[in-house]
C-alpha cells in the first residue's frame, strides 16, 4: 500500500507557523491560522494584546521556514501575485522567516517596505529581513509596539481617504496620493494624485468639488518664471505681471497656489513614465 506523505518543505512551513504562534499566545497575543490549501499570501491573522486585554490592532503575517530564504543581508520573501494586497490591503502584513539552523525568527513589515518602494518610484520584488531582526521572548515586545504603531497609522490613513472621498464625492485608491488643505475662508481643497498620471486633480468644496486638472503648464503663479517649469502654457509677460494666480483657468489665491504647486512637486515621482497628454 503506498503511504500518502507530506512535503518536507510543507512540514518545514507549518512548523515555521507553530514555532511563530507558540510566541505569540504564550504572550497572550490572539493568533488565527489562515486555511494553507491557497496560497493567499498570508498564513496568520495576529490580534495584539495589551496587558491581557485584546486590542483592535491586527496584523496578517507570511511565515517561511528553511535555509533556501537566507540572502547575503538576512533573508528574503519574494512578493510575487502579492504586492497589491501586501502594499494597499485593509490590513498591513508582515513576514515572518524561521531558520531551523539558528532556531530564530525574522521579521519585516512588507507593507511598509513596498510602500517605501513605491514613494522613490520603484517596485521591491522581495521583502528584505535583516539577520538581526530577531524575534523572540526578549523583542517580541518592541516589534509588538512597532507593529501597533504601524498598525494605527495605516489604519489611521485609511480612515482619513474614505472620510474625504466621502467629503469629495469620489473614491480615492488606496495607492493614490491624497493630499488636504483648509484655506483662510474655511473652504477644502484636496489634491489627488493617481500613480502613473500625468497630472493631478484639484477637487475645491467651493467649486461644487468638481475635478480640476493640474499640469505645471497650467498653473500659473505671479512671478513664476523662478518657479521652474509652472505656467509655460502662458506668455512670460503674462507670468511676471499678472496678480492673479490659476490652474486650469480657476482663479486662485497665493497660498492656495504655493500649496498645490508644493504638493505636484512633491509627487512628481508618482508621474514619471506617464504619457504626457
Amino acid at each position: 500500500m503506498v503511504m500518502t506523505t507530506i512535503p518536507s518543505g510543507r512540514r518545514m512551513e507549518q512548523a515555521a507557523v507553530n514555532t511563530l504562534r507558540m510566541l505569540l499566545q504564550d504572550h497572550d497575543h490572539v493568533v488565527e491560522e489562515i486555511s494553507g490549501q491557497n496560497d493567499y499570501g498570508e498564513d496568520l491573522f495576529v490580534t495584539f494584546a495589551d496587558a491581557g486585554r485584546v486590542t483592535n490592532d491586527v496584523i496578517k503575517v507570511q511565515v517561511k521556514g528553511g535555509t533556501s530564504w537566507r540572502r547575503s543581508y538576512g533573508y528574503g520573501v519574494a512578493v510575487r501575485q502579492h504586492a497589491e494586497t501586501w502594499a494597499n490591503g485593509n490590513v498591513p502584513v508582515f513576514c515572518v522567516v524561521f531558520d531551523p539552523v539558528t532556531k530564530q525568527l525574522y521579521w519585516a513589515n512588507a507593507t511598509e517596505q513596498l510602500r517605501r518602494g513605491e514613494h522613490e518610484g520603484r517596485r521591491p520584488r522581495t521583502i528584505r529581513l535583516s539577520d538581526d531582526a530577531i524575534l523572540d521572548d526578549t523583542t517580541l515586545a518592541t516589534f509588538v509596539d512597532k507593529a501597533r504603531a504601524y498598525v494605527g497609522g495605516y489604519r489611521g490613513r485609511n480612515a482619513v481617504l474614505a472620510h474625504l472621498g466621502e467629503m469629495a464625492g469620489v473614491t480615492f485608491g488606496r495607492s493614490d496620493h491624497v493630499l488636504h488643505w483648509v484655506n483662510e475662508f474655511e473652504e477644502q481643497l484636496i489634491f489627488w494624485q493617481r500613480p502613473g498620471e500625468s497630472y493631478a486633480t484639484l477637487l475645491h468644496s467651493d467649486l461644487g468639488w468638481g475635478p480640476i486638472p493640474i499640469t505645471p503648464a497650467g498653473l500659473l503663479i505671479p512671478g513664476g518664471s523662478s518657479l521652474g517649469s509652472f505656467g509655460q502654457d502662458f506668455p512670460e509677460e503674462l507670468r511676471r505681471l499678472t496678480p492673479i494666480a490659476c490652474v486650469s483657468g480657476v482663479i486662485l489665491n497665493m497660498p492656495e497656489a504655493l500649496w498645490l504647486a508644493s504638493c505636484f512637486s512633491a509627487t512628481e515621482w508618482a508621474r514619471r513614465g506617464a504619457e504626457v497628454g
